[in-house]
C-alpha cells in the first residue's frame, strides 16, 4: 500500500512538473513593452515593440500558440492572425494590444476558418519591429495542431 500511495504522489508531481514546462506565448508576448513612436510617412504614432530577452531567445524557435482567427489578413493569403481574444475584445475592435495578436503564416495553403474558431498552431517564431504591413509576432512555416 505504501509503494502505491508513493508511486501516486510521483505521478502527481510528475504531471506538474511538466505541465509547468509548457509555455503560455500570450502570457510571454505580454512581456513586451510598447512604446509610441512617429511614422512621419503614416503621419501618426504607432506602438514600436522592444522585446524582452525572454522572447528575443524564442526567436528562430518553434512555438505552439492557441488562439482565435480574426478576419483581418487578405483572404488570398497565406497568412492569418490570431488573437489571445475573440474579435469582440481583439486588438482590432476591443480593447486588446498589439502583443494579444500573432501572425500566422503557414507552410501550405491554410484551411478556411470561422470567426473566434479557437485553433492551436505551431510554427518557428520570427519577431517583427519595423514592417508595418505586417504584425510584432509572427509564426513561419506553421501548420494547424488542432481546430
Amino acid at each position: 500500500m505504501k509503494k502505491i500511495c508513493l508511486l501516486g504522489v510521483f505521478i502527481l508531481c510528475a504531471g506538474s512538473l511538466l505541465a509547468q514546462g509548457k509555455t503560455d506565448m500570450w502570457e510571454a508576448f505580454a512581456k513586451t513593452k510598447f512604446e509610441p513612436k512617429y511614422y512621419e510617412k503614416l503621419g501618426e504614432y504607432l506602438f514600436y515593440p522592444t522585446f524582452p530577452a525572454e522572447i528575443k531567445a524564442l526567436e528562430g524557435k518553434e512555438i505552439t500558440v492557441q488562439g482565435f482567427y480574426v478576419p483581418f489578413a487578405p483572404e488570398d493569403g497565406t497568412y492569418i492572425i490570431i488573437s489571445k481574444y475573440p474579435m469582440s475584445q481583439c486588438f482590432f475592435c476591443g480593447g486588446g494590444g498589439p502583443e494579444s495578436i500573432a501572425e500566422v503564416n503557414f507552410a501550405k495553403e491554410p484551411r478556411k476558418f470561422q470567426v473566434d474558431d479557437l485553433i492551436t498552431v505551431k510554427g518557428k517564431l520570427k519577431l517583427n519591429a519595423e514592417n508595418l504591413d505586417h504584425v510584432n509576432f509572427i509564426l513561419t512555416d506553421a501548420v494547424l495542431v488542432s481546430k
